[in-house]
């Protein structure tokens, strides 16, 4: 089972801090994105994914892992 952390507008939109989703085959975050976009219509917001707090691509290959942690941050202000 893997946990999905959402932060600033992503959170107001899924309207939840974070869920646990399990699967059942190989789960590539591509995928992961591709579905959470079709549950919760993401398209429009801006922002970065992290898988065990470290910064990845959107378009990376990387499989995911029963333990992994995802965060889907919104965009980082500077100062």
């Amino acid at each position: 089972m893997i946990e999905v952390k959402y932060f600033g507008a992503v959170a107001e939109k899924t309207r939840c801090e974070f869920e646990k989703l399990s699967f059942s085959e190989e789960l590539s975050l591509q995928k992961l994105l591709q579905d959470l976009d079709e549950k919760y219509q993401l398209e429009s917001l801006t922002f970065s994914v992290a898988v065990n707090q470290k910064i990845v691509s959107k378009a990376s290959d990387y499989t995911l892992q029963t333990s992994d942690v995802i965060a889907l941050l919104p965009p980082f202000a500077g100062g």
